[in-house]
């Protein structure tokens, strides 16, 4: 068995290795291919002028090539003055996904060794998947208590950024600060793994539920992802012309995707080589460096007019609760564009929702149902990752810009590709189906793109910033009915029928189809009315 999972672990750091150095080769020729064309370009001007005698032209087409360098240069200098916030979103995002797998494993580990105190034999068994020295039961207690406790831990990770995002939004557009937004997200996640390592050292003194605390408590308090995605976008449109807003806001777009798809899969190999220990200190120190490179390296728009608010007073407008009310008093406005926008709004809700609602269980599903190990799972969600990106790239390059589908069908595309994976998923008893799955529900997420879509032609240009930040709240509102639901249907069944949540996702999927019916009905009154 140790030989076997040694080389499955030394495969999947093999393609690692392998992607990195062919990546890196490749940069490389380009750049060697560029600087040998340019020395034969200079090369073959000195000997056909020398030739000719012609020293003067030469010393001319010399002082040109200079030229173009020093430009060539300088478009390097400004490609990386156009690189903001691409470092922050790789020291958050990464780790961020990286260590979701390893706090699960702490979860399960305190839940069979503290609170359930089964014999040490057993949870080594259950730890390396070793399947003949423990029974089933012993796995389906352990989940059972790690479910319970995530009940009520997403009902305070959807409460705390519900109530915090609106204020720190509005508070943010007022005085024009966009840098708290990204910072207090990375305090908050660095506090945690400091009391993650704190959890691991007492391991037996700390039981699950203070492991479940810690986790929850400082990334809820202070915004979580949500937060610093909405402090992103904000700042990146603060900062950025408005012709390039679409450019960069889809940069960022895919980068997140990106970083979220590496931290994915390397989340069961960096657990498997460093530990507990490992993870959560280079978390620590990703999180740090994102931080200072925030603090040092990020600029805020300059202000124009009045005079900014500083210190106490800064502070005491964070809950200026009149202020945060009337910035939204747009949404007073009794109109059909109104209306979709509530409607966008509770779509955000029904795609969002069975998204977070599996995650919060698949790696315990797929631990029970295939017997995966971390290993397995990293590879499987690495997939997962790369094949959703890829499936909402084609989706928009296809429906979208090729045959010019309406937003509102290209989310309905979206939603029945969720359906129709949900059934592939509930109907898989093998892993290789399970992987086939992931196929057909890849063009889901794309739904989420075409609300946004259709919410820019709802609103005016001065109200977008206004409706990214309810689209921030809506989505964390998601995990307070769909995490403890999913997370409690899966604890009901986990003896009988596990995969019950894929069924009730794909009951709670159709309302949003509905939903994009209606607002196809509505696509030519989606200009917004002048005030």
């Amino acid at each position: 068995m140790h030989v076997k999972f040694s080389a499955e672990l030394f495969f999947v750091i093999k393609i690692d290795v392998f992607v990195v150095t062919f990546l890196s080769q490749l940069l490389s020729h380009l750049c060697k291919l560029m600087l040998k064309m340019a020395k034969g370009a200079v090369l073959l001007t000195r000997v056909s002028l020398k030739h000719n005698g012609r020293n003067m032209v030469e010393v001319h087409l010399e002082e040109n090539i200079k030229k173009r360098r020093f430009l060539f240069r300088q478009a390097i200098c400004k490609l990386g003055k156009l690189i903001t916030v691409e470092p922050l979103i790789l020291c958050f995002i990464l780790p961020f996904h990286m260590s979701t797998l390893t706090i699960q494993n702490l979860s399960l580990e305190k839940s069979c060794r503290v609170n359930l105190n089964l014999s040490i034999s057993i949870c080594d068994a259950i730890t390396a998947r070793n399947h003949t020295q423990y029974n089933s039961s012993d796995e389906v207690d352990v989940q059972k208590l790690v479910a319970s406790a995530s009940i009520w831990k997403n009902v305070v990770y959807s409460i705390f950024p519900s109530i915090l995002l609106p204020f720190f939004g509005a508070w943010s557009d007022r005085n024009k600060t966009r840098k708290v937004l990204m910072i207090m997200p990375i305090v908050g996640e660095m506090i945690t793994n400091v009391g993650f390592m704190l959890c691991t050292f007492f391991f037996h003194e700390l039981p699950l539920e203070v492991n479940t605390l810690i986790e929850v408590l400082p990334t809820a308090t202070t915004g979580g992802k949500n937060m610093l995605l909405v402090g992103v976008f904000t700042y990146v449109s603060a900062i950025t012309a408005t012709e390039h807003h679409t450019i960069r806001i889809g940069i960022i777009h895919v980068f997140v995707g990106m970083c979220a798809a590496i931290g994915d899969a390397l989340s069961g190999v960096i657990y498997t080589l460093i530990g507990f220990y490992g993870v959560f200190t280079l978390s620590f120190v990703l999180y740090t460096l994102g931080g200072f490179y925030a603090y040092f390296r990020l600029n805020e728009a300059p202000r124009e007019g009045e005079k900014p608010l500083i210190g106490f007073e800064l502070v005491k407008d964070i809950v200026n609760v009149p202020k945060t009310f009337a910035t939204f008093k747009f949404l007073a406005h009794r109109s059909i564009q109104t209306k979709q926008i509530f409607g966008i709004l509770i779509l955000a809700v029904l795609v969002v929702g069975p998204v977070k609602g599996e995650e919060a269980v698949l790696y315990m599903y797929t631990r029970f149902k295939f017997h995966w190990n971390e290993i397995d799972y990293s590879m499987f969600y690495g997939y997962y990752s790369v094949a959703h990106l890829i499936g909402n790239f084609f989706a928009i390059a296809l429906f979208s810009k090729w045959l010019k589908f309406d937003d509102a069908i290209l989310g309905i595309i979206s939603s029945t590709s969720k359906i129709l994976g949900g059934i592939s998923f509930t109907l898989a008893n093998s892993a290789l189906m399970f992987y086939i799955s992931t196929l057909i529900e890849s063009f889901n997420g794309t739904a989420f793109v075409a609300s946004r879509s259709i919410v820019t032609k709802l609103v005016n240009e001065q109200n977008l910033g206004k409706v990214n930040s309810l689209f921030g709240v809506a989505e964390s509102i998601t995990l307070l009915p769909y995490g403890p639901m999913y997370s409690a249907i899966y604890k009901a069944t986990i003896e009988t029928f596990p995969g019950a949540f894929y069924i009730a996702g794909i009951f709670l999927t159709v309302p949003a189809i509905i939903m994009y019916l209606w607002l196809f009905t509505k696509r030519h009154s989606r200009f917004p009315e002048e005030d």
